[in-house]
């Protein structure tokens, strides 16, 4: 509980109606879409201009408040999770302006709270494009997606959301305002404080404005589907394209289990007796995006794959993407507790991966369907099962950690977008070192010498 005085203070800095204290109010900002327990937090305050931000910002650090900032929610980590009871969340999801599209300079510059295929769209009328589309981009943010540096399904050709990132505004943790970046394509002023504010997960500031990047579309585009009787096949193509040199913008993976449950909820027409498919699209220049058609055809067919289908029109291309969208919320219909992860390996290593969450899942006798960015190495193993199960959930547990050892062995990475929060960080060692460790503390301990932003998450404090 914070203090009746302190609770006025945030009213009549921000209007009641932007004050939750209420107990329904607090359980809806206790979780986020990870499966870890979720904690009640203190109190939710949602400022409407960057102004209120840093004034919650330097309210909550005077009087030593823990604060979890939060954008949609839709970080699969425990991000955005409160610390303990005494946390106060702060939403963005109030600052919603669009403060500029320059088609001459190429940028954009907005407020956290943008919601990521709103900006998108805005851009398309400009005739510009914005690549990064994270699986959430319906309701996830722009801060939160600089937090998380959220990827999605163009990232093996467009990059993620780190490229795209030109500077950013933010509130350190007293609340003073640091600007670094520039509207520029070159800058050097100063340490290259935005990059650090990618992935901090909430950690190092407070961002409150953004400079992003724009480029021009692509001029044409053409879309694969590639059938295989054998999942180990698909995978082998993925990385028979890659080194054929081609980049696809999108190369995306589905394992038998999560086509059928796919298909069973959209009704796409998706093979349902295929043992994996891959979606495919090129794009560019058409001469060539015709050229990388004939080449990623012919991988297709040399890697076994029983049939490679070009959607007739428009309308059938994005009834198939939007059935690969729908992968996750359809699994995680499936059963009571769905567990998401997202190891990625390099490219040439898929095929290993994917043996070795085929071999784990059936050695622990789980449900999993795999689905996921396959050209760039992101596969999402999503275990089905039921979190009160103490027993089915030991396992799932123990999978998880033979799943993330096989990935560095591989040379791969705990997470290629989801984050680290609290759920991964018992793992951050074995990928990096103790040295990692303790340097990542000692700056977060420079920044941030109460311990408020966001405390326990990615390496604690």
């Amino acid at each position: 509980m914070v203090s009746q005085g302190l609770l006025s203070d945030f009213e009549q800095m921000l209007g009641k109606e932007n004050v939750f204290s209420s107990e329904a109010d607090l359980q809806s900002y206790s979780y986020d879409s990870a499966v870890l327990q979720p904690v009640v937090p203190a109190l939710v305050v949602r400022p409407t201009t960057t102004e209120q931000l840093g004034q919650c910002v330097k309210k909550l650090y005077d009087n030593g408040i823990p604060m979890t900032v939060r954008g949609a929610g839709t970080n699969l980590s425990g991000g955005t999770i409160p610390d303990k009871s005494e946390t106060v969340v702060i939403l963005t999801n109030g600052l919603t302006r669009i403060l500029e599209i320059n088609p001459y300079d190429l940028y954009a510059v907005v407020e956290p709270g943008v919601v990521t295929a709103t900006f998108a769209q805005e851009v398309a009328k400009h005739k510009l494009f914005y690549p990064p589309d994270p699986g959430s981009q319906a309701v996830s943010t722009i801060g939160g997606n600089i937090a998380e540096n959220a990827g999605g399904l163009r990232g093996l050709k467009y990059g993620v959301t780190k490229d795209y990132v030109m500077g950013v505004e933010f509130f350190d943790a007293t609340g003073e305002v640091v600007k670094t970046g520039s509207r520029t394509v070159k800058c050097v002023t100063g340490y290259n404080l935005a990059g650090m504010l990618v992935q901090s997960e909430g950690t190092l500031g407070v961002i409150s404005q953004a400079v992003l990047k724009l480029i021009p579309p692509p001029k044409a585009s053409r879309a694969l589907m590639a059938v295989f009787a054998d999942m180990q096949d698909a995978a082998e193509a993925v990385a028979g394209i890659i080194a054929a040199h081609v980049l696809p913008c999108t190369l995306e993976f589905l394992d038998n289990n999560t086509i059928v449950r796919v298909d069973d909820f959209t009704h796409a027409g998706l093979p349902r007796d295929a043992g994996a498919i891959l979606l495919i699209e090129v794009d560019g220049h058409p001469a060539q995006v015709e050229d990388d058609a004939v080449t990623v055809e012919r991988v297709l067919k040399e890697n076994r794959a029983t049939a490679v289908h070009v959607p007739k029109d428009a309308a059938e291309k994005f009834k198939l993407w939007e059935a690969r969208r729908m992968a996750l919320p359809v699994l995680a219909r499936c059963r009571p507790t769905t567990v998401l992860e997202d190891a990625t390996v390099p490219r040439s290593k898929i095929p290993a991966m994917v043996k070795a969450v085929n071999e784990i899942a059936a050695k622990y006798k789980l449900d999993v369907g795999t689905f996921g960015h396959a050209g760039d190495g992101n596969l999402h193993p999503t275990f089905l099962c039921d979190k009160r199960d103490k027993e089915e959930f030991s396992r799932v547990e123990t999978a998880i950690d033979e799943m993330f050892d096989v990935a560095i062995k591989l040379q791969g990475t705990l997470s290629g977008e989801h984050g680290i929060g609290t759920a991964k960080s018992k793992w951050m060692e074995k990928e990096t070192s103790r040295g990692t460790i303790l340097f990542s503390q000692r700056l977060r301990r420079a920044l941030d010498p109460k311990g408020l932003l966001n405390p326990s998450k990615l390496v604690g404090i």
